[in-house]
């Protein structure tokens, strides 16, 4: 398969995150774009852990709390570089292309019920995690929304996040609320605000396009200027409205 370039240069490297409506910048935050795309070595702290320090700090406190409460807070992913988020992506489209036999338009509307392009993915910023409940022994697929389900394994994990998360600053990134679009409902993937919230911020200020086009990666050669549109305004920052 040839590998093509990630956008194509008719006009699309001129849209931009800045230009989309109703973006306030209240705060002034600076983080260079490959740290906000996970092209450079960024500090991150605990063993199996790997956030940012003050992240890493009120994760650790809130792992505590929970322990109190019968819960054992395990990280399942946490930060993930550009490349390592470029693997995710070619796997699951070979996958999905070559495997199932399906269409490119939607082998990638499938990717993107729960998987970022490369270099837009929160978990590039050493602020979001995806956890469960160590405590309980779930076999096979432990990141499947069903399974936070009343009666199901990860029910009292859901409670106790729903509850107390956000007192150590960790909110749900992708809700179940009604008319919610973009990425699907995922209950385990919580975001340190204190940080995340500034590196939005920026992120939205850069010119990604522009930056990106020269990316190469398999299926970008289908990406369109309104499926890139679509994918910034609705994955992006269709999120939980304390993330904004």
């Amino acid at each position: 398969m040839e590998r093509r370039a990630f956008i194509k240069k008719s006009g699309i490297a001129g849209l931009t995150l800045a230009a989309l409506p109703n973006l306030a910048f209240s705060k002034d935050f600076e983080y260079g774009i490959l740290e906000l795309m996970g092209k450079t070595d960024i500090k991150l702290y605990g063993k199996g852990i790997n956030l940012r320090k003050e992240a890493h700090d009120a994760f650790i406190e809130m792992k505590k709390a929970a322990y109190s409460d019968g819960i054992d807070l395990k990280v399942v992913s946490s930060y993930r570089s550009f490349e390592r988020q470029r693997s995710i992506w070619e796997r699951k489209y070979l996958k999905y292309t070559d495997d199932n036999n399906m269409d490119p338009l939607a082998a990638i509307d499938k990717i993107i019920e729960y998987s970022t392009i490369p270099g837009t993915s929160r978990h590039h910023w050493g602020t979001d995690i995806d956890i469960v409940d160590g405590n309980r022994n779930v076999k096979g697929d432990m990141l499947v929304p069903s399974k936070f389900a009343e009666g199901e394994p990860y029910a009292d994990f859901k409670k106790w996040m729903d509850e107390n998360a956000k007192d150590f600053d960790f909110h749900l990134v992708y809700t179940d609320v009604p008319g919610r679009r973009g990425f699907k409902y995922e209950p385990w993937h919580f975001s340190y605000a204190p940080i995340s919230v500034p590196m939005l911020t920026e992120f939205r200020r850069k010119n990604i396009m522009q930056l990106l086009k020269d990316e190469d990666f398999y299926g970008s050669e289908h990406f369109t200027e309104g499926f890139l549109t679509n994918y910034i305004q609705d994955n992006i920052l269709d999120i939980n409205t304390q993330l904004l």
